[in-house]
């Protein structure tokens, strides 16, 4: 899953994308009100599964980000991560479009199940754990379960499975796979999706994950 965080304190947010980098997301990081309008223009906003705004920012404060994107008719899931506690404030946010409106301090691993939750919900998904053809995928334990045992994937192999798991029945094409894996600093492959792929098929077997034809990749439903 990849996520953008809008937070202009330097310490905040550079602790932010290690931690929710570390909790298993794709990470990005700006910090102020402007760029994270351009991250998140036009179709750019797809690129995301979710979004972490702070409200006090430099260029363009926080809820008239939110209300832009909701204005284009943007359904990215937004969580709120502010320190304003008083309840009119979180009235507003909620009010103005956002999903959920967490208060500074926070703790980061609570952070990681509330975007979790954002993401599942989106998606139309109600079951924390994801489950296909055999294969059980426990997003927040980050683990990995064919007919009942265990399997080692790397860091990018869970996030692209995930990504099929989450979307199953829907086919998704390797650039669409390619935005919700790498971050802007990122350096990618042209087969690399390709590589994983295979690795994937090798290790949970190949009926898991279609290939169809010139258009992208297929995990089915249960």
């Amino acid at each position: 899953m990849r996520l953008l965080i809008v937070e202009d304190d330097p310490l905040l947010g550079d602790a932010l994308q290690v931690g929710m980098t570390q909790a298993g997301f794709a990470a990005d990081w700006v910090s102020d009100g402007v760029a994270a309008e351009n991250a998140l223009a036009g179709d750019l906003a797809a690129n995301f599964d979710a979004l972490v705004l702070d409200l006090g920012l430099p260029r363009r404060d926080g809820l008239s980000v939110l209300r832009g994107l909701r204005a284009r008719g943007c359904r990215l899931p937004v969580l709120i991560l502010t320190a304003r506690d008083a309840v009119e404030d979180r009235i507003l946010g909620l009010d103005s479009g956002a999903d959920d409106y967490c208060l500074k301090p926070f703790d980061m691993g609570e952070l990681g199940a509330r975007l979790r939750a954002l993401v599942r919900r989106s998606e139309g998904q109600s079951a924390p754990v994801l489950e296909a053809c055999g294969v059980r995928l426990d997003p927040a334990a980050h683990t990995v379960c064919v007919d009942g045992a265990g399997v080692e994937l790397s860091a990018k192999e869970f996030a692209l499975l995930h990504a099929l798991m989450l979307n199953a029945g829907r086919v998704l094409s390797r650039s669409q796979l390619e935005e919700r894996l790498y971050t802007w600093n990122d350096e990618t492959g042209s087969n690399t999706v390709e590589v994983y792929i295979h690795h994937l098929r090798r290790k949970l077997g190949k009926e898991l994950i279609r290939n169809i034809r010139g258009v992208g990749y297929l995990v089915r439903k249960r």
